[in-house]
């Protein structure tokens, strides 16, 4: 199966990061649904309405793998919300798509403060392996947390560029799942798609390296969806990237 990703067949690895990496997946699942949560009640209380509270099938439908302001505004539409768009620069407790973003970015900054980064120790002996092969790396994530969580968990060092909320924000590039973040990776590296592999555990990023036609889509189940995982486009799925390392 190692084989299958070595430097024969392939000269680059494009990593998400959230779920991949570092265990922060569910520390971002975790701050969504406090945020959404406290608003929905907010708001059905407000219109004397029931509240419907945020599940996990909304973060893995809506949320998982967009930029932050994507996913507000796609769950917001599933649910037949309509709030302004505002600005980045909103405050956490207006209501607006960027409020919203703004309020749940500071909820997971606040935990990531607190309790810092825990890697995944199979993904890091993947990463190690793959960069001992000679092939180029790069974190490709729609977070812009991705500084601070790269440098928290100590892994400046272990990727050769990085794509991320900001860049996507910057460049005006759609997120996943639209192939645009990692196909910008793969230029920055100066590698054709289908000579690179993307690593993803998020259905969206998932999609979004077979849109780019890229050589090999690697899905990571951390979650007990393989199916879906396959269904959007993963031509492997592993639960742990540490199986792809040959023995000694």
């Amino acid at each position: 199966m190692a084989q299958a990703v070595g430097p024969a067949e392939y000269d680059a690895v494009l990593f998400d990061l959230d779920g991949v990496i570092t265990a922060t997946a569910h520390v971002h699942a975790s701050a969504w649904k406090r945020m959404f949560d406290e608003y929905l009640k907010t708001r059905a209380d407000s219109l004397n309405e029931p509240f419907r509270p945020f599940t996990e099938d909304d973060y893995l439908n809506h949320i998982d793998g967009r930029p932050r302001y994507d996913g507000v505004r796609t769950f917001l539409t599933a649910r037949g919300i309509e709030i302004p768009e505002g600005g980045p620069s909103d405050p956490p407790d207006r209501e607006t798509v960027c409020g919203l973003g703004n309020r749940k970015d500071e909820l997971f900054n606040q935990v990531l403060e607190s309790d810092g980064v825990e890697v995944y120790e199979g993904s890091i002996r993947f990463l190690r392996w793959v960069r001992e092969q000679g092939m180029k790396t790069a974190v490709v994530t729609s977070s812009k947390n991705r500084e601070a969580v790269v440098a928290n968990a100590g892994l400046e060092e272990m990727f050769d560029t990085s794509v991320d909320g900001i860049t996507i924000s910057n460049n005006g590039l759609p997120g996943k799942p639209a192939p645009d973040c990692f196909l910008e990776a793969a230029r920055r590296l100066e590698v054709e798609p289908k000579r690179a592999v993307v690593v993803e555990d998020a259905i969206s990023g998932v999609a979004a390296g077979e849109a780019g036609g890229f050589g090999l889509v690697i899905g990571v189940d951390r979650l007990g969806v393989a199916d879906e995982l396959h269904r959007a486009g993963a031509d492997l799925v592993v639960t742990d990237l540490g199986t792809l390392v040959p023995d000694p």
